[in-house]
């Protein structure tokens, strides 16, 4: 690769991991909603844009989470907002549809990873316009055979969209009685219970040398993450202070509208409009 593209690549990842790290901070929304299509992009411009992009992806997405999920997790458990009982009974579940997830992703072409991440992220953004505080299925966490079928379902979904667990762990929380801020706290565990046996295991996936750009091992690209990380523990302070100056929840909604947009285009991709 020239010496140009590697500058080009370098600097939209450090943008990418800025406005990453911002949302974060910002709307408490996890950065892997915004990094799958901004990595789909950056690598598809550079000429990496392979069958199996969406793999490399998802697996640096997911690899970013496992750093910022840890560091969330500490900030939150020093505040006592970490739900500890929730986190345990689910974790098994949802590592196991993580690891499922990868064996499906592994599978999959890049672009009905598109489309499923185009519908989901529809389906989220559409939440985060809509959704309510006060909207209750139930005065507590499901147990049993429900527990069983919905910890792998999280874990499964959150791999196949390269996200942490806060998209689909917040509103299943909140929707069970459980207050957002702890709901937010342990979702941040449900995003490291995720991103680590899937990580591992993306490491073992062979994406081909049409989309793997420089210095990826497996499916996870190494420049991508660093410099991400790097990005995202500089700016998500940044955003949690600006957090405290604007309305939040006009943010959120004005940020799933963008999200629809993104979602759209995805799913545009996917069918070769």
């Amino acid at each position: 690769m020239e010496p140009t593209t590697l500058i080009a690549m370098g600097g939209l990842m450090l943008a990418l991991g800025a406005f990453a790290g911002i949302l974060a901070g910002l709307l408490g929304v996890g950065g892997g909603i915004v990094l799958v299509p901004g990595f789909f992009y950056m690598f598809a411009a550079l000429g990496y844009d392979g069958p199996m992009l969406m793999q490399v992806c998802l697996a640096t997405s997911l690899a970013t989470i496992i750093v910022t999920s840890a560091r969330s997790v500490a900030a939150h458990h020093r505040k006592g907002a970490v739900e500890w009982p929730i986190l345990k009974g689910w974790a098994v579940g949802i590592a196991v549809g993580a690891l499922f997830g990868v064996v499906v992703a592994a599978q999959l072409r890049s672009d009905v990873l598109q489309a499923i991440f185009g519908g989901l992220a529809f389906c989220i953004a559409l939440y985060m316009i809509f959704g309510r505080n006060q909207w209750q299925l139930g005065s507590e966490m499901p147990r049993g055979l429900k527990r069983m079928v919905l910890a792998p379902v999280i874990g499964l979904l959150s791999v196949l969209m390269g996200i942490g667990g806060g998209s689909f762990g917040v509103p299943l929380m909140s929707l069970h009685g459980v207050p957002v801020h702890r709901a937010v706290a342990t979702a941040a565990g449900f995003g490291a219970i995720i991103a680590v046996p899937s990580v591992l295991a993306f490491l073992f996936v062979d994406v081909g040398p049409t989309s793997a750009p420089p210095l990826t091992i497996g499916a996870v690209n190494v420049p991508a993450f660093l410099i991400v990380i790097a990005m995202t523990l500089i700016t998500a302070p940044m955003g949690a202070a600006l957090a405290h100056r604007l309305d939040a929840k006009r943010l959120k909604r004005i940020f799933g509208a963008f999200l629809i947009l993104v979602s759209l285009n995805m799913l545009r991709k996917a069918v070769g409009w």
